[in-house]
């Protein structure tokens, strides 16, 4: 029997493979086509909505504008002379009632009454002196007179002969009110001078 060349021969599945390929790109195209149709019917769809949009948005602006336009917005609305007439009549029959009458006399009596001010006198004690010190020693009384002229204010040394020996004071004074002696103390005190005392003026 003669030999029979089988690698020569093609195989007999390649066939099958290009005519699937022919079917896939059939199918291919076929899909391209279905996917062109959706996409015009939606571009459609679209400029049919933009366009009704458009139109709604047109007819809206031109009924403001008529609005503003109109002569019969532009007028105030008149009452009618009839109208007007019933409301003065119903306000004319409204009458109001008479004011209830006061059970209290107060009010009255209020302004009829007299203030009777009595008389007072007023006692001033004054006038005042303050005492910064007491010392033994001028020399002690000359220091202290010269610390208080330095905070601005003017002094004097007072002797006084007692029963325990002479003392020599330092008075400020004399004060019409104690205020002002209270005034002078503070400043005496901010300047480091302590120990002041406001007494009445003997």
């Amino acid at each position: 029997m003669p030999n029979q060349d089988y690698v020569s021969r093609s195989p007999a599945k390649k066939k099958n493979n290009t005519n699937n390929k022919t079917t896939k790109k059939g199918s291919t195209a076929g899909r391209n086509n279905k996917t062109a149709t959706t996409n015009s019917t939606i571009n459609l769809k679209t400029k049919l909505v933009t366009v009704v949009a458009i139109i709604l948005i047109c007819a809206f602006v031109y009924g403001l504008w008529v609005l503003k336009t109109a002569s019969s917005t532009k007028t105030p609305a008149t009452i009618p002379a009839q109208v007007k007439a019933k409301d003065n009549a119903k306000t004319q029959t409204k009458t109001l009632p008479a004011p209830p009458k006061e059970k209290w006399t107060y009010v009255k009596d209020l302004e009829n009454k007299k203030i009777e001010v009595g008389k007072y006198e007023v006692k001033e004690k004054g006038p005042y002196q303050m005492q910064c010190g007491s010392f033994r020693t001028e020399k002690q009384a000359q220091v202290l007179k010269a610390n208080i002229a330095f905070a601005g204010i003017s002094s004097q040394i007072r002797t006084v002969k007692g029963k325990s020996g002479t003392w020599h004071k330092v008075v400020l004074g004399p004060y019409a009110r104690k205020r002002l002696a209270e005034k002078d103390k503070h400043k005496l005190k901010r300047n480091s001078i302590n120990y002041c005392q406001i007494w009445l003026w003997r």
